[in-house]
């Protein structure tokens, strides 16, 4: 990956309004590859059942989706998620978002995602599938 291209992306999670409200952090970000992560917090993740929404986790899932599919310096968008939810979080957990590219063609490329917790539990499974638009990122 560019390093222009590293930076950039970097940049943009910083100033995203959705990730600053979830207080989502990009950690690592390789060619196809990210990893962001957020604090569990109940009071304002919760669903009606006192467990973790999927919403909230689907956030976590789609923005390491997000940030490994620009690592080629041109802009992807989701043409098809798909998430299994495993288990709930414990309140204040750290989750993790690993996105990994694991096929590319010319339009389009697919992930394989997981959330797990500080511990290593698996929260969330994840295949994510981009269609690459071929336009370079508007914010590089």
């Amino acid at each position: 990956m560019e390093p222009g291209v590293r930076d950039a992306i970097w940049a943009a999670v910083n100033r995203e309004p959705f990730a600053q409200a979830l207080q989502m952090k990009l950690v690592e970000l390789a060619d196809g590859y990210s990893a962001v992560e957020m604090t569990f917090d109940p009071a304002q993740m919760n669903n009606i059942y006192a467990r973790a929404h999927g919403g909230a986790l689907f956030a976590l899932i789609d923005e390491a989706f997000e940030t490994a599919g620009q690592t080629d310096g041109t802009v992807a968008v989701a043409l098809n998620v798909n998430v299994t939810y495993v288990s709930s979080p414990v309140a204040g957990v750290r989750l993790r978002a690993e996105a990994r590219q694991v096929s590319r063609t010319k339009k389009t490329a697919g992930y394989a995602i997981k959330v797990t917790d500080e511990k290593g539990q698996l929260i969330a499974t994840c295949q994510a599938l981009a269609y690459r638009t071929g336009k370079p990122i508007p914010f590089l």
